[in-house]
């Protein structure tokens, strides 16, 4: 399973006002805070750990089909970081969800998997060939319309990933 997140970091300085009085309180836990507050860039680690959770929580949704807010039960982990990527995971409901986030000046990247083993096997594909189900989660169809493997849409400003693992076929 796959889950995928971009931030478009000119885009989020226009919409969001993260430093504002309650905000951080009310998406990331103590830990988190603690993270961001002694972070050498504090904005680049808010949009770190948000995209982390949000491309966790697409796995979480596909999994349970359960949609719902819940920031606080996604609790986020750094195991390296550097300033061209993260490596992390994500919990949620004894899930663990391993990440690879891509820091540039202008985007953060970041891929969730299940398993740590698929890192290797993540592919960027074109939008075209995806269906959404009746709980509108994404799937990649060939065109004999054959479901093939989840796919993970992401959109933010000025960019969209669209990713998937490769065909074990």
């Amino acid at each position: 399973m796959i889950g995928n997140d971009i931030i478009d970091i000119i885009q989020s300085r226009k919409e969001s006002n993260w430093q504002r009085k309650g905000y951080l309180q009310k998406i990331f836990t103590s830990q988190e805070q603690l993270l961001i507050s002694n972070a050498p860039d504090p904005e680049i680690m808010v949009w770190l750990l948000w995209s982390m959770k949000e491309a966790a929580y697409k796995i979480y949704n596909r999994q349970t089909k359960i949609r719902a807010y819940i920031p606080h039960k996604l609790i986020c982990t750094i195991l390296s970081q550097n300033d061209d990527y993260s490596i992390g995971t994500v919990n949620c409901a004894e899930n663990i969800y391993y990440t690879k986030t891509i820091i540039s000046p202008e985007t953060l990247h970041t891929i969730a998997l299940k398993s740590l083993d698929n890192l290797n096997n993540v592919i960027e594909i074109d939008r075209k060939h995806i269906i959404k189900d009746n709980n509108g989660i994404p799937y990649l169809t060939s065109s004999s319309s054959n479901i093939l493997p989840d796919v993970s849409i992401s959109h933010h400003g000025r960019f969209e990933k669209v990713v998937t693992l490769k065909s074990k076929f």
